[in-house]
């Protein structure tokens, strides 16, 4: 019996280490590109601007304005690492692997942008893609971890952000290059933050099911 609790409250713990981690990365994430907009030196448009401008101006090969580019780059890799961490540990505690592999990418995507900005190509163009293919995947596979309504708040949200990566370049001359982008990524900031909220609080609970 003893063995039951110990091992029940080191899953809950998992739980909510995961919950959290993934609720800072979102945090962070949404701060570090306000404050590289806020300090960028140059025009800086939400419409016309990539986010990854902050750490690779365009065109390539112009000089980045500081601090913004050194802010995004650790902004990227502080989170990338904190989700694929995450991940580990939802997976250990839950067992639900269809749901921490799309997660383990999506993390691996934002360390991948932090290493490699917008001017090494083709890596930063890469990991981008895998942070929106892969969270788009991973907000609508958690609805094997979450329940209740919520699932479908992950579900929409992973839907939009996939519905805008695939209609992206048809949307280009409606919200600018920029303003396309950020329907597709701000979505997943929603979810992981939401979804480490959910973590969070279920391994608060008191009660533990198997």
């Amino acid at each position: 019996m003893n063995n039951y609790r110990t091992g029940n409250h080191t899953k809950r713990s998992m739980v909510s280490y995961s919950g959290l981690l993934l609720f800072i990365s979102g945090f962070i994430i949404f701060m570090g590109i306000i404050t590289g907009e806020m300090l960028y030196t140059l025009d800086f448009t939400t419409r016309d601007n990539y986010i990854s401008e902050l750490a690779a101006a365009l065109p390539l090969g112009t000089l980045t304005p500081q601090p913004s580019g050194i802010i995004f780059n650790l902004t990227m890799m502080l989170s990338g690492l904190l989700v694929m961490l995450s991940s580990i540990l939802t997976f250990i505690s839950l067992k639900k692997l269809l749901a921490s592999i799309p997660l383990f990418l999506f993390g691996l995507g934002l360390l991948g942008v932090g290493i490699f900005p917008g001017d090494v190509v083709p890596w930063h163009g890469i990991f981008a893609n895998v942070i929106f293919l892969a969270g788009g995947i991973g907000a609508i596979a958690s609805f094997r971890i979450v329940g209740d309504q919520m699932r479908y708040v992950f579900i929409f949200l992973g839907v939009l952000s996939l519905v805008f990566l695939f209609t992206y370049k048809h949307l280009v001359p409606l919200m600018g290059v920029g303003g396309a982008e950020r329907w597709v990524f701000y979505p997943l900031i929603f979810w992981i933050t939401g979804l480490g909220g959910y973590l969070f609080g279920m391994g608060m609970q008191p009660k533990w099911n198997d």
